[in-house]
């Protein structure tokens, strides 16, 4: 599962110690993973399986003990492959309970294994969400739009613990704003992904410099050249790892899942990725996992040290919804 580490403007844990929330997000996913399997498997939650406009309340004895610890309980941590100065500190954080409660809605009693992690899985994308704007102190209003983005989703669900994402991070440059694109930061090379409309058998036709032509059906409508974006977003990282003195290799990916390019050329270092390549170019992101390298932490600290923070502190936020 990868890691979100960055979204838009919103405030991250990760910002506050990046040495050490990589590792210990794998840890409390593994563990709780083991418990839910642990207690399904024995039945010891049969009672909790039901419909849960039944059980409001049933439901959280079982659901919140997943994200706390009990009194006096072991907890087994599972190892992580990674470099050794790269591993988070044993120890939990401080205090930090209350953000990670874990508390997801059971509708239907998994009969399988695979349902069960599957379920697990789609409920634990929604707590990384929590996860990924949230400190002990701050939080920040989720986009209910990232709720629902499907290629979030995937690349959350489907790639390695050691890949660590930026969503459109918005970075401050001589002072001003700037949106970037979404940016991977794997243990090898840094991926910059410019992200088309998710228009089925949309063609995007490359006729100019300026502007791209897309056609869907006999309709043609004018659009900026996406290329504009991903080598703004490419100009930017590159500029910030070079002020570190950052080696990792950049890559740009021009991507639509569900359309095809009609492009004559393509670019140096940019690779386009539409309908008839996703599903092979995903997959090879899949099985490239390797452990977590100094430089891709490198630059993943300068990156996030670039970016904008809005965000509330949690006791108004707690105050403001209490009120509603």
């Amino acid at each position: 599962m990868a890691q979100l580490v960055k979204i838009q403007d919103y405030t991250s844990r990760y910002q506050i110690d990046l040495a050490r929330y990589p590792t210990q997000f794998v840890r409390l996913k593994q563990n709780q993973w083991e418990r839910t399997k642990r207690e399904w498997e024995q039945g010891e939650t049969v009672a909790t399986w039901e419909h849960e406009e039944e059980e409001e309340e049933q439901r959280s004895s079982f659901l919140t003990r997943l994200f706390k610890r009990q009194k006096g309980e072991k907890i087994i941590e599972e190892p992580v492959e990674g470099d050794e100065e790269l591993l988070a500190s044993e120890d939990e954080i401080p205090d930090e309970a209350t953000t990670l409660t874990f508390n997801p809605k059971i509708v239907y009693a998994p009969q399988s294994v695979k349902e069960l992690r599957q379920m697990f899985m789609n409920q634990f994308f929604h707590f990384q969400l929590k996860w990924a704007s949230s400190t002990l102190r701050e939080k920040s209003y989720v986009d209910p739009k990232f709720l629902r983005d499907a290629f979030l989703r995937k690349v959350l669900l489907s790639l390695p613990d050691t890949y660590l994402v930026f969503y459109y991070p918005i970075v401050q440059i001589k002072k001003a704003p700037i949106e970037l694109d979404i940016i991977i930061m794997t243990p090898t090379e840094c991926l910059c992904i410019t992200k088309l409309a998710n228009e089925d058998q949309a063609v995007y036709v490359a006729d100019g410099d300026r502007f791209w032509t897309k056609k869907v059906g006999k309709r043609d409508t004018r659009m900026l050249n996406p290329m504009i974006n991903l080598q703004r977003t490419e100009s930017i990282v590159e500029q910030i790892l070079k002020q570190e003195g950052i080696t990792l290799p950049i890559k740009k990916i021009l991507l639509s899942p569900n359309g095809y390019f009609d492009y004559p050329g393509v670019p140096f270092n940019t690779k386009l990725v539409d309908k008839r390549s996703f599903h092979e170019w995903f997959e090879q992101l899949q099985r490239a996992a390797s452990p977590m390298k100094h430089m891709q932490m490198r630059a993943a600290q300068a990156l996030l040290s670039q970016t904008q923070v809005t965000s509330f502190n949690r006791n108004i936020w707690d105050e403001e919804e209490s009120e509603d």
